[in-house]
């Protein structure tokens, strides 16, 4: 799944990343200085990132082999074998990190996140997507009806997911704040007879009229920044000054003056 190359997950992360454009880091210019790719895998996100964004770009994956036949980047980049819940980085290293599809893969995502955090400098941001709790339920539910009909119980044979109602509060707790989360649907349609377990029944389900059959990924994306006192703050509970049912007041005076 970690190459998983839909053209619509490059449209989205190419989207958030030429959005870094705009985000002007502490104390320097549009460039990130020096940037970290976490689960780097053969290097996918390097592939939209260009000099003019980042000026270096460290690439961490736990397979050697992945880091060894990474595509090629315009960014002078280095490539690091390590784990992505113990990053071998001290604090305050990078200007920007991100990860694309590689975190579901963790044993402790809340620690993978507040590594992350730790190694990110004052006002550095975190842009990441990983696979969230609907990914691939066709095949799940489809496994355990299988199972259920044949041996009376079932074991489950996807890696579990986090939901999203879970995935602000981890980022919270790991210290990140002005938090953005979205989630997003790509179906992926394979041959029906490449499925083996479970084939009829996913087939009869889910299947699609030409034969093939569905296989969902849910994404969720998230950004995420390390806090510094020049950042923005919200302004204090009860401190406004307009309530809710005024706006549409405001709204309609609005209207009327420009006509």
């Amino acid at each position: 799944m970690r190459g998983l190359a839909r053209p619509a997950l490059r449209a989205r992360w190419k989207k958030m990343l030429d959005g870094l454009s705009s985000i002007r880091p502490l104390g320097s210019s549009r460039t990130f200085p020096l940037a970290l790719d976490v689960g780097s895998g053969r290097g996918y996100i390097a592939q939209h990132l260009t000099k003019e964004t980042v000026e270096k770009l460290i690439q961490v994956d736990i397979a050697e082999n992945a880091l060894k036949n990474a595509v090629e980047s315009e960014i002078p980049t280095v490539k690091v074998v390590a784990d992505e819940e113990f990053l071998p980085f001290k604090e305050d290293t990078f200007d920007l990190v991100v990860s694309s599809l590689s975190l579901h893969w963790v044993n402790d995502l809340p620690k993978a996140f507040k590594e992350i955090h730790q190694v990110l400098k004052p006002d550095g941001v975190f842009i990441g997507a990983m696979f969230g709790g609907d990914t691939l339920y066709e095949l799940r539910c489809s496994l355990q009806l299988a199972e259920l009909e044949r041996e009376g119980g079932f074991s489950p044979h996807v890696s579990p997911f986090t939901a999203v109602a879970d995935l602000g509060h981890l980022l919270s707790r790991a210290g990140f704040n002005t938090l953005t989360v979205d989630t997003d649907e790509i179906q992926v349609n394979y041959p029906g007879e490449t499925m083996l377990a479970a084939a009829a029944i996913y087939q009869e389900m889910y299947g699609n009229s030409d034969g093939s059959v569905p296989a969902t990924f849910q994404i969720y994306y998230m950004i995420g920044w390390k806090y510094h006192e020049s950042q923005a703050k919200p302004a204090q509970r009860g401190s406004a000054t307009v309530s809710f049912g005024d706006l549409a007041k405001i709204e309609g005076l609005l209207k009327k003056g420009k006509k």
